[in-house]
């Protein structure tokens, strides 16, 4: 993983998180990123909504009080939630325990989204959902600072501490699968659509979110899946890249 790049965090690691690193062999820390805390304005304006509610109507006040009580700014235990990203795993600490998952046996949804108003550009959301081999899940989203750069971190370390075994199945003639689409030596294959030999692949592109496949002679795409919806994204992108070249 390239040397991500967090805020410094002056602090010593709890006790179980380097139990827990040592038990799962994940090496070095590398980053901890922290939760986003709410900017001054934003602070001020929930504090004007949480007083002028109170004043006028009381449900919408405590709702922001709410809000406003539940940021890392004024709640210890949403400060305390880290992801700790290491040589060969990350631990999440936003339970009552640590969560550890290793590179070369976690897999990883991915979903960014840029969010719109009237045509302007508010801001993007981001969701990562990360699963260990036993099915336990844990999901990764904006309230930690700096998602673009522990996201990309993510399927970095994935991609390169997985491809290599995808690609040595596939040599041997297995079946690799990503959610609903399977790959292997002779070509991609979907529930709904079949199989389609890698002669008959003319294209394989990634536009608003959504993977297509085009096949040969035809205008409409062969198949159409959001890329939320495939596991390992970049190992899939990269296998089908091989396999095509």
């Amino acid at each position: 993983m390239p040397r991500v790049q967090s805020r410094p965090v002056q602090e010593q690691l709890p006790g179980e998180v380097l139990a827990l690193a040592a038990s799962e062999g994940l090496g070095e820390l590398r980053a901890s990123f922290l939760p986003k805390r709410a900017g001054v304005w934003a602070v001020i304006g929930m504090v004007f909504f949480s007083l002028l509610g109170l004043l006028v109507f009381v449900l919408p006040g405590l709702f922001f009080v709410w809000r406003l009580l539940q940021t890392p700014n004024f709640n210890s235990k949403q400060a305390a939630k880290r992801i700790h990203c290491f040589d060969h795993g990350l631990i999440v600490s936003d339970r009552d325990r640590p969560v550890a998952f290793r590179w070369d046996s976690a897999s990883v949804l991915q979903q960014i989204t840029r969010r719109y108003a009237n045509g302007v550009y508010v801001g993007t959301s981001y969701l990562y959902t990360l699963f260990k081999p036993d099915g336990s899940t844990i999901e990764l989203t904006g309230f930690y600072a700096d998602p673009e750069v522990w996201g990309a971190a993510i399927q970095h370390e994935i991609t390169r501490a997985q491809l290599p075994r995808a690609l040595d199945l596939v040599g041997r003639g297995e079946t690799v699968r990503f959610g609903d689409v399977a790959v292997n030596a002779h070509g991609m294959a979907t529930a709904k659509r079949g199989s389609l030999p890698w002669s008959a692949v003319e294209r394989v592109e990634v536009k608003n979110g959504v993977v297509f496949v085009g096949r040969s002679g035809k205008l409409l795409a062969w198949s159409n899946t959001p890329v939320h919806k495939v596991p390992n994204f970049f190992v899939f992108l990269a296998v089908v890249d091989r396999l095509r070249g």
